[in-house]
């Protein structure tokens, strides 16, 4: 039995046939509405690859890119399809090419969804990414003489300023770094040599951060060295105060920026697929209610269109037995061609000198 069948007169045939060519076009701009929302990302995610780790948090935005072209090719493809079925002549062309085009549209829509659930599932990877990457920032921050390096310590500063953060999970994180290049360091100085002896790996750490990391909006002028000492301050205790730097990491204020996009993309990219799988419903109903008017003979006279030709469990039934026959067709070829006595047969000789002739009896 059919599955979700409708009748269709030639006038619905026509409607629906104009209807999805028009769709198709719809869904020609949603293609590149896909591309446009991956190349967004990808130059969002490039923008920041200075405080990012290598890894695959570009596979979100190549597969949104891809699958936008691909949606825009096949629903060109699908366009034409559509509105050459309005005439029953010009879809006898199509007749044979349009259930594999069904057939592989059907899967690309998956392709679509597996885009849209990516968005959501990048967090984990995206926020490895970062903890890696901006730790080695903040550790090289202060190589301004080392080719390679030297662009960290601008990069780091506009990120803070610009997404209101400091450090990575903090701005504690900078206490445990020498942020500050030995070039600037007097070195005749008792504090500074102090400073270099106190610790195993001899770095110059002190209890303060860049400039970057300082709240314009607060009151106070911004105490950003000696965090911790509140008789270096005048009316300042460094556990109650409210601290003029910003508390939030940058981790935690990059993650939240990029997971806020990715979900309104996500959101977006699941939209279309619907919308695509409407369109590839409609567009079922339209292959199979042509098919029947042919088979019928009569181009003016109405025919049953249908999702699938028979029930769900007997259409996957039918599928698996085309999957297991092609598996036992492959397996008995095999096998033939092992047990197959013209093969691997060793030579026999048939000299004269091995083989006895035998004289053949006449006929009486």
């Amino acid at each position: 039995m059919a599955v979700l069948k409708v009748k269709f007169t030639k006038t619905k045939r026509d409607k629906l046939a104009q209807i999805l060519w028009i769709l198709n076009w719809v869904s020609v701009v949603s293609g590149i509405i896909l591309f446009s929302l991956g190349l967004f990302l990808k130059i969002e995610i490039k923008k920041r690859n200075e405080v990012m780790a290598k890894g695959d948090i570009n596979s979100v935005p190549n597969m949104l890119i891809s699958v936008g072209v691909i949606a825009c090719i096949i629903n060109f493809l699908g366009g034409k399809i559509c509105y050459d079925c309005s005439d029953a002549n010009k879809f006898s062309r199509w007749k044979l090419v349009m259930l594999p085009y069904i057939v592989c549209t059907f899967c690309f829509t998956f392709c679509i969804l597996m885009g849209a659930l990516m968005c959501y599932t990048m967090r984990n990877e995206l926020e490895e990414s970062l903890y890696l990457g901006l730790r080695d920032a903040i550790k090289f921050y202060k190589d301004t003489d080392i080719p390679g390096r030297c662009f960290l310590k601008k990069t780091v500063d506009m990120l803070q300023i610009g997404f209101q953060c400091c450090g990575n999970n903090g701005f504690r994180d900078w206490f445990e770094v020498q942020w500050v290049s030995a070039r600037y360091l007097n070195m005749a100085s008792k504090e500074v040599m102090d400073r270099l002896k106190s610790n195993v790996d001899g770095k110059f750490l002190v209890d303060g951060v860049p400039f970057s990391c300082c709240n314009p909006s607060s009151p106070r002028p911004c105490i950003q060295y000696q965090l911790t000492n509140n008789s270096a301050h005048y009316n300042y205790d460094f556990l109650t105060e409210e601290l003029n730097i910003w508390v939030k990491g940058c981790r935690e204020a990059l993650l939240d920026y990029y997971t806020a996009i990715m979900r309104s993309i996500g959101i977006a990219a699941l939209l279309i697929w619907l919308f695509e799988l409407s369109v590839l419903t409609g567009v079922r109903y339209l292959q199979t209610a042509m098919k029947n008017v042919l088979l019928l003979g009569d181009l003016e006279g109405e025919s049953d269109g249908w999702l699938l030709e028979n029930s769900f469990v007997e259409t996957a039934k039918y599928n698996i037995n085309i999957i297991k026959n092609l598996g036992k067709a492959n397996q008995i070829s095999t096998v033939s061609g092992l047990n197959d006595p013209n093969i691997d047969v060793q030579n026999t000789n048939c000299g004269k000198n091995d083989v006895a002739t035998k004289s053949i009896p006449a006929a009486s």
